[in-house]
């Protein structure tokens, strides 16, 4: 006997009665109505609607002026309606509920200018009407094209709209891939209620039958989705349109039948394939009866019948805490022998608060396990139980107990108020204020989000279900010892990998393992910067070593930039006295213009090195940028410090060192084979020395 069960949510959602019921109303008022195209997608009900007279027009051209016109339950096109409009026709509209609600928020999208993105079938008469009210509209169906999207909005805002009939399934793995990838989206979830119900009650169903049966028509979208959901879960899934489709023969050994249709297939088809089925049932019910009350007789004999009538008297009861043996895995639930009369199950999502839990790793068949009944069905004949309540409340006893013990619990951050965050703690809400979350006083609290973090339970009230906690708290503890660990065995020369924390105008934080110290900038580069941020990034690992530190001030100097990258032995190696280079003027002084050489290495043209000519500013000659030709004229390598000089390409004694007053003394006393050099000067009117007006020490001075 095959055991039969026809899905409560099957048959005509209330979008497809509603544009039924208003349609037949609409062809008692008058002798001709016309449909824009296909009421809803199912050809039996066309056809009876075509016997009420009621036209379904495949163009509008085929639709006279001034008729009554139906719009379909998937809503017509703006241009559509318009159009229908200019005809004076009258105008009954039918559109789902669900459809037109998707409708009004892309019209407001297009009002703000934000992008919209359909979820759906790009040719299905539903999409093409909601494409109508946006401005650009974007569509996918796959993840591959949602990732392609995506990857055009990563800092953009974009709104997210779907098909009220998209497979459940695939609409969150591909709002998963969105909540990754986008920064800014708005996402409306405007699957039709009906048929995620629908869709839930398949996933149990075939996921506890060994066949089903899905009636609807091909070219319905919802029946499609219905009928993939179920052969993934049943391998026996058929997909029919009435019973004329049914081969009886192909269930005649299944034990479990599970019967659902989809949203546009009416009652009566449904009832026909369920009294097909029943009558099939019970005719080889009674071909099998001789030989099954032989059999059932030989096993009441070799059972206790004592034990036999105890176990299907049992009964369960909300609430009650029961112990099984797990006896399947499906890809819904997993089938739980309680020893009594009804199937028991728990779903997937009533295993575990873990995201991370993994079923495979943790659950094998013939493992003992303990739930919570949840609801028993003596009708059906099943229990559902759940694993997670029960886990909460041993959980919600590890969370009062860690007050006491001070054991640091995980917890993931999966809510936030004005007040602070919400962190999962073994399936526990508890709260953390944003004092105790480590965040600076207004920061936001997006960063922290689906992050783990240590929290320690500071308070716990079981009457109202309320738990604190703190993430600071241990974050403190931990780094005063970490502090302590890094100060004990710090030394100058050390090397650190650390994290960059925070900038400041002369320097960067970083944290090297629970101590910050501070990078100056002349330590970031070789090269001249004008702020941190240029070389580094907040967030930025980099390794530095110590080059000062003072233990009592608890203050530790760090240096960034490689000592292998140091431009001064660049300089050293490939520059000399006397080379004649080009330079670029990088900065002025009041005695003089400093020049880049190479970067890093930067050399100084004195005031009077600029020109052959007395100059006040540097800025009279040279300008912010320029390239100029100068020689080398002195390197102090002790000093590291470089003297250019443009004036000695043109003076060949410009680059002659100032002479102190002994080696002027010296000098003005040429040796005998010295060569003297002299320039061209006016011929002046000579003064006999005897003539020559006497000159007074002070004024002898300034004069030299």
């Amino acid at each position: 006997m095959t055991d039969i069960t026809l899905a409560r949510h099957a048959g005509f959602c209330f979008g497809v009665r509603r544009a039924v019921d208003m349609a037949l109303s609409a062809a008692s008022e008058d002798e001709k109505v016309y449909c824009a195209g296909p009421l809803i997608h199912n050809s039996a009900v066309i056809n009876a609607l075509r016997e009420k007279g009621i036209i379904t027009a495949e163009s509008l051209k085929d639709i006279p002026d001034g008729a009554c016109v139906i719009i379909r339950a998937h809503g017509l096109p703006l241009p559509d309606m318009e159009l229908l409009r200019e005809k004076g026709c009258r105008i009954i509209d039918a559109t789902c509920p669900n459809v037109a609600k998707i409708h009004d928020i892309a019209d407001k999208m297009r009002q703000q200018g934000t992008p919209v993105l359909i979820i759906g079938q790009r040719l299905h008469p539903e999409i093409v009407g909601i494409a109508s009210h946006c401005a650009d509209p974007m569509f996918a169906e796959t993840e591959e094209e949602i990732r392609e999207i995506a990857e055009k909005f990563l800092s953009r805002p974009l709104a997210v709209v779907t098909q009220t009939t998209f497979n459940k399934k695939k609409y969150v793995q591909i709002i998963k891939i969105l909540k990754k990838t986008c920064k800014t989206i708005l996402i409306f979830d405007t699957i039709c209620k009906a048929t995620d119900l629908r869709q839930e009650e398949a996933k149990i169903g075939a996921g506890r039958s060994d066949s089903v049966v899905v009636i609807g028509d091909k070219s319905s979208s919802n029946s499609r989705n219905l009928y993939t959901l179920c052969s993934e879960l049943c391998d026996n899934t058929v997909f029919i349109e009435d019973r004329t489709q049914l081969d009886t023969e192909r269930f005649r050994n299944s034990k479990k039948m599970f019967i659902t249709a989809g949203a546009s297939t009416p009652d009566h088809i449904i009832e026909e394939v369920y009294e097909m089925m029943t009558e099939e049932n019970e005719v080889r019910t009674e071909e099998n009866t001789t030989a099954t009350e032989n059999s059932e007789v030989k096993t009441a004999n070799s059972e206790n019948f004592a034990e036999l009538l105890e176990q299907s008297l049992k009964t369960l009861h909300t609430g009650e805490k029961v112990t099984g043996t797990v006896t399947k895995i499906n890809a819904t639930d997993i089938s739980v022998d309680l020893g009594v009369k009804q199937a028991a199950y728990i779903p997937m999502d009533q295993l575990s608060d873990d995201p991370n839990f993994n079923v495979a790793e943790n659950i094998k068949v013939g493992d003992e396990i303990e739930a919570y009944v949840v609801r028993v069905n003596d009708v059906e004949g099943w229990v559902m139980l759940s694993k997670k309540r029960l886990d909460a409340v041993k959980n919600w006893e590890k969370v009062e107990a860690a007050v006491e013990s001070r054991e640091l619990l995980d917890g993931i951050i999966i809510d936030q108020n004005k007040g602070g965050v919400v962190a999962s703690v073994l399936g526990v809400r508890v709260f953390i204020p944003a004092s105790q979350t480590g965040l600076p006083r207004d920061a936001s609290f997006d960063s922290m989000m689906k992050t783990t973090h240590k929290v320690r339970i500071t308070e716990v009230n079981r009457q109202r279900r309320r738990v604190v906690g703190s993430i600071k708290a241990p974050m403190l503890e931990q780094r005063r010892e970490a502090q302590a660990k890094v100060w004990a065995e710090i030394e100058v020369g050390k090397v650190y990998t650390g994290v960059v924390k925070s900038f400041t105008s002369y320097g960067a934080f970083v944290d090297i393992g629970g101590v910050d110290g501070m990078i100056h900038i002349s330590e970031l580069s070789w090269g001249r910067i004008k702020h941190p941020s240029e070389v580094l990034e907040i967030g930025q690992p980099v390794t530095v070593r110590v080059i000062a530190l003072d233990s009592e001030k608890r203050k530790i100097s760090l240096g960034y930039k490689d000592p292998n990258d140091n431009p001064w032995i660049k300089f050293s190696e490939g520059y000399h006295v006397g080379d004649i280079i080009s330079v670029k003027v990088v900065k002025f002084m009041p005695f003089g213009a400093f020049a880049e050489i190479i970067p890093g290495v930067d050399g100084l043209i004195h005031i009077s090195q600029i020109a052959n000519r007395r100059i006040g500013k540097p800025d009279e000659v040279l300008q912010i940028g320029q390239q100029v030709e100068v020689k080398i004229i002195g390197i102090d390598n002790e000093k590291k410090k470089i003297s250019l000089s443009a004036r000695a390409l043109t003076d060949p004694f410009a680059d002659l060192p100032e002479l102190d007053e002994e080696q002027s003394a010296e000098a003005s006393e040429p040796a005998e084979d010295a060569v003297v050099y002299t320039t061209e000067a006016p011929a002046v009117e000579e003064t006999p020395a005897e003539e020559a007006p006497a000159v007074e020490p002070a004024e002898k001075e300034e004069n030299e």
